[in-house]
């Protein structure tokens, strides 16, 4: 199956990055490669390194820039290892990075991947790097009742989690739960029927808090911002791209911390912390989608891009 994957606030994520011809830049989720095209297009003597750690995206990304293979280097990591593997490549400094953090809509429609809950029979997988030895469904069969209704009302909004969990506890007990068929069916029966109406697909939170506890979505986001942006060279840009409120507010919270470091009370007359600030916030409100965009892609509707300039 081709990887397709729409590039969500493509020319705005452009037009931010500021590239210049001689410049380095990183995409820390390559993904399909579509904003690093665009990338790769703008460089003349600079050089684009992209990192993913689902090997399908990496394939289907070094197809579309093979056009650009001498300014492009592709790397099997996650993002959290970029400094490491930055350095491997002789790279200390960069001019910008951008984070797309939205699922590729080809791990979505490949139901082999597990990420949907949409074909009854595709397995609970939801890996991002298939070398990880843990599923989705190893969450849902082993975790402890009160470690997995975390997981789904922290990272899946989800108002029914207690009632849910309660649910898969007592069907695990008769045999493992594999399938997306089964865990929509324990999902449906939690969730009151006029609590579904109007609200999307019932499994949709759940399935986000699976996936996001199992990749460390939020973990490796929130550990890793300031690295990126020390990463930076003067006047360089970090552009993320997120898709719900929590990714959101982490990267909101860290732009806003590194913008004004300072932790010495607000009474006191001068800075005695000695925290400087690292740069500054471009995107006072985060860039939306055009309408244009939303029409054409259905996808983008919560997406939204908040911007970085490194001092």
């Amino acid at each position: 199956m081709e990887f397709n994957h729409y590039s969500v606030l493509l020319q705005e994520t452009i037009e931010n990055l500021n590239i210049k011809p001689d410049g380095i830049y990183v995409d820390g989720t390559l993904g399909g490669g579509g904003h690093s095209f665009e990338i790769a297009k703008r460089l003349d003597s600079g050089h684009l390194y992209g990192f993913d750690q689902d090997t399908d995206a990496l394939k289907a990304a070094g197809e579309r820039l093979a056009p650009f293979a001498d300014k492009v280097t592709e790397i099997h990591s996650n993002y959290e290892f970029m400094k490491e593997r930055l350095l491997e490549q002789g790279v200390k400094k960069v001019d910008g990075i951008m984070l797309d953090l939205g699922v590729s809509s080809f791990q979505l429609d490949e139901a082999d991947r597990g990420f949907t809950y949409r074909v009854e029979d595709a397995p609970l997988d939801m890996r991002m790097d298939k070398d990880n030895p843990q599923t989705a469904a190893d969450i849902i069969n082993n975790y402890a009742p009160e470690d997995l209704t975390r997981v789904l009302f922290t990272y899946g909004e989800e108002k029914y989690s207690k009632q849910i969990v309660k649910n898969i506890v007592k069907a695990r007990e008769s045999a493992p739960i594999l399938t997306a068929g089964q865990l929509n069916k324990i999902i449906a029966e939690s969730i009151p029927k006029k609590a579904q109406v109007g609200q999307g697909h019932p499994s949709k939170r759940t399935y986000q808090a699976l996936r996001i506890e199992l990749n460390r979505e939020l973990t490796v986001l929130e550990d890793h911002i300031d690295d990126m942006i020390e990463l930076l060279n003067p006047g360089g840009r970090l552009c993320i791209i997120t898709f719900h409120s929590l990714e959101d507010r982490i990267t909101k919270l860290a732009f806003k911390r590194n913008e004004n470091p300072c932790t010495c009370p607000p009474d006191f007359p001068v800075c005695v912390c000695g925290k400087k600030p690292k740069g500054r916030v471009i995107t006072r409100k985060p860039i939306l989608p055009s309408e244009e965009e939303l029409e054409a892609n259905s996808r983008s509707k919560s997406a939204k891009l908040r911007v970085f300039e490194r001092g």
